[in-house]
Formats: structure tokens, sequence, C-alpha cells
């Protein structure tokens, strides 16, 4: 697979440290692809777990990749405003079957009222033992989470109201094509 095109749909797979599959979503509709990021969306997509439990996403998704940051961004669209869950995650990577990336655990998420919590550090503790993340992962992630905070708080890129909209927006004119 080349470079997706705008309109086309991928693969989302994240890993875990230890190279198994931890979820998948199908039917990704690429909204824009540069040399360093993708943004998709994800819309009634259907996700499978590690385990075999299927379930749908319930409201479009602004999702961001990137190949630089090791963070991921969905902008959940909701009534009640715009909810961002943020993985600490690798670069993302795409090869002819999809877009991977290897999830680390920890999770910001910011709530419409601009309200953040860093989510799963339990987990995050209890994978680096098991797994035995390297010392310079551990240092690389503590970093993104301090430019993740830096862009929620600046609203910077995906965290910028503008940026939604638009994006959006240009979701809906492609399912109108």
């Amino acid at each position: 697979m080349g470079i997706p095109k705008e309109g086309e749909f991928i693969t989302i797979q994240s890993y875990k440290h230890d190279g198994h599959l931890h979820r998948t979503w199908r039917d990704t509709m690429v909204l824009k692809t540069s040399e360093y990021s993708l943004i998709g969306v994800n819309d009634h997509t259907l996700v499978t777990e590690s385990d075999g439990r299927r379930w749908v996403t319930r409201e479009p998704a602004i999702v961001y990749f990137h190949k630089k940051y090791w963070f991921n961004i969905i902008a959940m669209i909701r009534e009640k405003g715009v909810s961002y869950y943020c993985n600490l995650a690798s670069p993302y990577l795409l090869d002819d079957e999809a877009l991977k990336y290897i999830d680390y655990d920890l999770d910001i998420k910011v709530f419409p009222d601009g309200e953040k919590r860093l989510l799963d550090v339990d987990e995050y503790e209890f994978h680096k033992n098991v797994m035995d993340y390297p010392n310079n992962i551990d240092i690389i992630l503590k970093e993104n989470v301090k430019i993740l905070v830096d862009w929620i708080n600046n609203e910077k890129g995906p965290f910028s109201e503008a940026y939604v909209d638009i994006w959006y927006k240009r979701y809906q004119e492609l399912l109108k094509k």
C-alpha cells in the first residue's frame, strides 16, 4: 500500500511492547496524510479487542497520528462537547496491512470543560516491569507526557476548536461524494 489518499479507508492496529496485538479498528477514513502525520476519522467503526470481543465506536472521532511524537490523539465529538483520549504510544508506521503503533498504557483524558486526567499509571508500571520496558522508553514517554500537556494547555493542533471543526466538516463533505 502506498500512502493512503483522502477518503480511503485503512485499518489501525495497536500492539503491546511484547509484540502482541492489542486492538484493531477497521475502516478508519483517511482525511489527510503528510510526510509525518495522518489524520482520520472513526465513526461507528468496528473495534476488535485482543480477546476477540468486538464493539462499535459510538460517535465520530478525529484521530491524529504522528511519526515523531510518542502519542496519538482521539478527539471524540459528543453532544456535550469534544472529549480527547490521548494514548502514549510509539510513533506510527504504515505498511500494506495497517497503520501500526505500540500502546504504552498511559493515557490522558481531556474533558469538554478542560479537566485533564492521567490514566492507567498502575497498568503502565505493571507492564513496564512485566514486559521489561527499556529505560530510554520510560524517559521518552515521560517527556512526551510533558509535550502533550503543553499542547492541551495551549490548544495546539488537535486541541484547537478550529481543528476539530475543519476536519469534521471535511469528513461530512467526503460522505456526500
